[in-house]
């Protein structure tokens, strides 16, 4: 348990250390746990000297704030941690916690992390404007539609002794029903959805079965399941889409040939939606297919968006919106021979979105 008076740092996103005068450590915060991918028992061990490869900047950073009793911050330091070949770029603030010098609190915020961040907003924004345009001018589509269905069937009918011309009329009219089909789609996301308790595994292989029986030879799909989550406040059916729309882009990509990894684990002490939750589901859809194509990289949740000609581009659209929906996140990190997308949900009841 760390000191009380330090307890409510353990909350914090950002990597904090604290240490004395000479780097011994006595706290270190879970987001520190994470960034350098050690336990706390074995970072306060190590002591601040111990963790990384020698740094002259750091140790005169420590030194002048702790002299001058006044934060100190470095732009961007290089840190190696000692345990593996990583290199961090951080930001680097360091600022005196008591009146005679002896404890020194550090913050490390990973430049990759703020870079990041600021994307994150940047694209939510652009995505939360790209639906809405969708969504006007699906209603704007969704309105004539009808009336062309309704007029391709009056035609036909007066053209009973045609038949030669029923052929045409088929065509619009399954035209039309494609295009109401296709309407419905870019309005799902605004749907009221319901929730109840949800294990997320049973979403898992509901679409295992999916994916297998529609290819049941050449493609492969592998569990590693945490099978002690706790269940998820969700809409069961949404989170199926979910899943079945990135699996199913897998599969296409693959060409029904291939191995789909589905990975489940849990994440702790995780920012969502500018929430901080404890405890968030950490889903991952591993393919080795040839990975998301260069140009569209930027772009690949915008609506219409996709590599495929026969694609609508509309799968990973739907289920980035019900994602967010549910109070999480999704992205991808993809190259040629291994795509991974990262769903995180949170656990428990402030888990809405």
């Amino acid at each position: 348990m760390p000191t009380p008076s330090f307890a409510g740092l353990e909350l914090l996103d950002t990597p904090v250390l604290i240490c004395d005068a000479a780097g011994a450590l006595r706290f270190v915060n879970p987001a520190c746990e994470n960034l350098l991918a050690l336990g706390s028992r074995e970072l306060l061990r190590h002591g601040l000297t111990g963790l990384f490869h020698p740094s002259p900047a750091l140790r005169q950073a420590l030194h002048t704030a702790l002299r001058q009793g006044a934060s100190y911050i470095e732009h961007d330091l290089e840190l190696r941690p000692q345990h593996n070949e990583a290199i961090l770029h951080v930001t680097l603030s360091i600022t005196p916690i008591d009146g005679d010098g002896l404890l020194a609190l550090i913050e490390l915020r990973p430049l990759d992390q703020q870079l990041k961040i600021a994307n994150e907003e940047r694209l939510l924004l652009q995505h939360q404007a790209n639906r809405e345009l969708i969504r006007n001018l699906a209603h704007e589509i969704k309105n004539p539609l009808g009336g062309i269905r309704g007029a391709a069937q009056l035609l036909e009918h007066e053209l009973a002794d045609r038949p030669e011309l029923k052929e045409y009329t088929e065509v619009i009219t399954e035209e039309a029903l494609r295009l109401q089909t296709l309407v419905d789609r870019l309005l799902a996301p605004h749907r009221s959805h319901s929730r109840s308790q949800v294990n997320i595994h049973e979403v898992l292989e509901r679409v295992r079965s999916i994916a297998l029986a529609q290819h049941p030879q050449g493609l492969a799909v592998v569990r590693d399941y945490d099978t002690s989550l706790p269940l998820l406040s969700a809409d069961k059916e949404q989170l199926i889409q979910v899943v079945l729309n990135i699996v199913n882009n897998a599969v296409q990509a693959m060409r029904g040939q291939g191995r789909i990894e589905l990975r489940t684990r849990v994440a702790r002490q995780i920012t969502l939606a500018r929430k901080r939750h404890q405890l968030a589901l950490k889903l991952q859809i591993v393919d080795d297919g040839p990975g998301i194509p260069e140009d569209i990289r930027d772009h690949i949740f915008y609506p219409l968006v996709t590599g495929r000609a026969e694609g609508t581009g509309l799968g990973l659209t739907l289920a980035q919106a019900f994602v967010h929906q549910h109070g999480g996140s999704i992205e991808f990190d993809s190259r040629p021979g291994q795509t991974c997308f990262t769903v995180m949900l949170p656990f428990g009841a402030d888990a809405a979105g």
